[in-house]
């Protein structure tokens, strides 16, 4: 399981999460479904990672990550 957060401070509870970018994340969620990556729509609902997802799988989701995070860079 993974979550993702735009802060720019540690989240480590539910006010430092309620206190993150949701607009930003938006714009990132939109970036990785252009890339073939589908997340969750809200931050506040993780990521999912399987045994069905081997090597190639995560490459493309890394290389489609990196490519959102720069996008979405302010």
């Amino acid at each position: 399981m993974s979550s993702l957060f735009f802060s720019d401070r540690p989240v480590t509870d539910y006010d430092t999460a309620q206190a993150c970018d949701t607009e930003r994340y938006a714009d990132y969620f939109h970036a990785m479904l252009k890339e073939g990556i589908y997340l969750p729509p809200s931050q506040f609902e993780a990521m999912f990672f399987g045994d069905a997802h081997g090597d190639a799988e995560l490459e493309q989701t890394l290389r489609a990550q990196r490519k959102a995070l720069e996008q979405v860079a302010k």
